[in-house]
């Protein structure tokens, strides 16, 4: 059975600073990332990471503020969030690929909220 299993996230003011991460069991991923959620809004992408070469991926929303990383012998994926704004309070999906963007597996969710 394929698990990602997501831990960090939680309660911090705007400004500050959050700590993501995610690991694969089960399987291995081409690819390994994160998507949030926010109320009302639709899932978006946040950024990605391939295993193998560690190539990463933003949206423009945070670029600049996320780093994405990667271990690719843990099968984990770990997402440094900076300057934290309260536009990106939102539940954190981590999600899991193959070569294809399409996503095959998603962890849990994690909150994440910013307060102004």
């Amino acid at each position: 059975q394929v698990q990602l299993v997501e831990s960090g996230g939680g309660l911090v003011q705007e400004g500050g600073s959050l700590g993501l991460s995610c690991a694969a069991a089960g399987r291995a991923f081409y690819a390994m990332g994160w998507f949030r959620q926010a109320p009302g809004k639709e899932r978006e992408f946040v950024a990605d990471i391939t295993l193998n070469n560690g190539f990463p991926d933003y949206a423009d929303s945070v670029k600049g503020r996320f780093t994405i990383s990667r271990d690719r012998d843990k099968r984990t994926v770990y997402l440094q969030m900076n300057s934290l704004k309260p536009e990106d309070t939102a539940i954190y999906y981590c999600a899991g690929r193959g070569i294809a963007p399409q996503i095959e597996s998603w962890g849990q969710g994690t909150q994440v909220t910013v307060s102004s």
